[in-house]
């Protein structure tokens, strides 16, 4: 999920950067400095999405360099379990599908790829064997967490789930109506079948 966090924090100019304008520079050092940072209590900082206010600048003794008391506003991406999100198939292999959402990448277990037997073409081609769905690379799909770990900050891990109905590829939403529908109509054939074989033995 995406948040807007508001932060507060003394912000250093280097020296080269005393020719721009005051905010643009902060601007500049926010960019460089939160860009991609990554933490377990904020997620992953997307981008500055705007400078709310900056004080009057410090010099620090022994520094060149100004600090400005600064109050800004960043976008941040945070999974949540449970929550539903869309993807890009980046990568196949044998144990599962690893699937871009954005800033981070989510892992489905090739067992959460879909309700079906599933196996893997040489050319990384997922595919159910009852339901004739296929999975490959650069496919866009919907997916729910299941799983949240940041225990290593620098590769946090997302498990992501395509099983439930309405999940996976968009296409396979169309699919399930009729496969009800093939189940129904197998459900009524047994119905007859059971009445004709009660019939006989009256």
């Amino acid at each position: 999920m995406f948040y807007k966090t508001v932060l507060q924090s003394h912000i250093r100019v280097p020296p080269e950067r005393l020719g721009d304008e005051v905010k643009t520079a902060i601007t500049k050092q926010l960019k460089k400095q939160f860009e991609g940072y990554l933490s377990k209590d904020i997620g992953s900082v997307v981008d500055i999405s705007n400078v709310i206010n900056v004080g009057k600048g410090v010099i620090i003794p022994g520094d060149g360099a100004p600090y400005y008391d600064t109050t800004f506003e960043i976008i941040t991406f945070k999974p949540e379990l449970q929550e539903v999100v869309w993807g890009k198939v980046k990568d196949i292999a044998e144990f599962g599908v690893f699937l871009n959402i954005g800033p981070m990448d989510g892992m489905v277990h090739v067992s959460q790829t879909m309700d079906d037997f599933v196996s893997m073409s040489k050319e990384k081609l997922l595919q159910g064997r009852d339901s004739k769905r296929t999975l490959k690379v650069g496919d866009i799909c919907k997916g729910r967490v299941i799983a949240v770990s940041f225990k290593d900050i620098s590769n946090p891990k997302i498990g992501i789930t395509m099983r439930q109905q309405g999940l996976g590829k968009p296409e396979w939403s169309h699919e399930a109506p009729k496969e009800k529908e093939k189940e129904e109509k197998e459900k009524n054939t047994d119905k007859k079948t059971e009445k004709k074989t009660e019939k006989k033995k009256k």
